[in-house]
């Protein structure tokens, strides 16, 4: 239990840091974000808990498919917002279309074989 405390603290941690970063430089709070640091975090996390190698490709493997579908939000919610939509509308259709590539992500990675 202790374990996963230091785990939660250190990942909220670097989550808290974040946002305080990009409040005085947004561009510095994105390239801090950008930076895989949550997946290596739980590449850490994962080999201290299982040491399985091949579970770590599995997850790795995963992480970089899932990341492709996730980009557009980061188009959709800036144009949204430009464009006046609320904060929230724009954080909502850009979940939403985040949610529908992931489901197309997973049927169309079914078909050539991937287990997402």
């Amino acid at each position: 239990m202790v374990y996963a405390a230091i785990k939660a603290v250190i990942s909220g941690i670097l989550v808290a840091l974040i946002s305080e970063v990009a409040k005085r430089n947004p561009g510095i709070g994105a390239l801090i974000t950008a930076l895989p640091l949550i997946s290596i975090l739980a590449l850490i996390w994962l080999w201290r808990d299982t040491g399985d190698p091949v579970r770590l490709a599995q997850y790795s493997s995963a992480t970089f498919w899932y990341v492709l579908p996730s980009l557009p939000m980061f188009l959709l919610i800036p144009l949204l917002l430009r464009s006046g939509v609320s904060f929230w509308l724009a954080l909502f259709a850009g979940c939403l279309l985040t949610i529908g590539l992931y489901l197309a992500m997973i049927w169309i990675g079914g078909k050539f074989g991937f287990n997402l």
